[in-house]
C-alpha cells in the first residue's frame, strides 16, 4: 500500500510540477534573446509566477518521494513505473492547458503504458 501512495505522489507531483512550470512560462513569454540582460529579465518575470513556485514545489514533492520509493523498492520497477507520469502528463495538459497531442503522441504514451505494465508484472 505504502508503495502504490508513494507512486500515485510521484506521478501526479511530476505531472502537476510539469503543467505549472509551463503554464507559468506561457505567461512569461518566450526568450527572444539570450544576452545577459533579457535572461535576467525573462527570470525576474518567471521568478514573480507564483505558478512558477508551485511547479517547483510539486517537482520537490516529486524528487524526495521518488528518493524514498527508491530506498523501498528496486530502480528496475520504480524507474518504469514512474514513467506513469507521461499519461497523466499529457492528460493534464489537455485539460487543463488546453494543449491537442497528436494520434502518434497518444500511440506513443500507449506504448510506453504497455511498457509499464510488462515491467511492472515482470516481478
Amino acid at each position: 500500500m505504502r508503495t502504490a501512495l508513494c507512486l500515485a505522489v510521484i506521478v501526479f507531483s511530476s505531472s502537476g510540477g510539469e503543467v505549472s512550470i509551463s503554464h507559468a512560462m506561457k505567461q512569461v513569454g518566450e526568450v527572444r534573446s539570450f544576452a545577459i540582460r533579457s535572461l535576467l529579465a525573462f527570470l525576474q518575470r518567471a521568478l514573480r509566477q507564483p505558478w512558477f513556485w508551485i511547479g517547483i514545489g510539486l517537482l520537490a514533492l516529486n524528487f524526495f518521494s521518488l528518493l524514498i520509493l527508491l530506498s523501498w523498492e528496486n530502480v528496475s520497477f520504480v524507474i518504469p513505473a514512474s514513467a506513469l507520469s507521461y499519461v497523466t502528463g499529457a492528460l493534464a495538459a489537455r485539460l487543463l492547458l488546453g494543449e491537442h497531442p497528436t494520434s502518434v503522441r497518444w500511440a506513443g504514451i500507449l506504448l510506453v503504458s504497455v511498457g509499464v505494465a510488462l515491467a511492472s508484472f515482470g516481478g
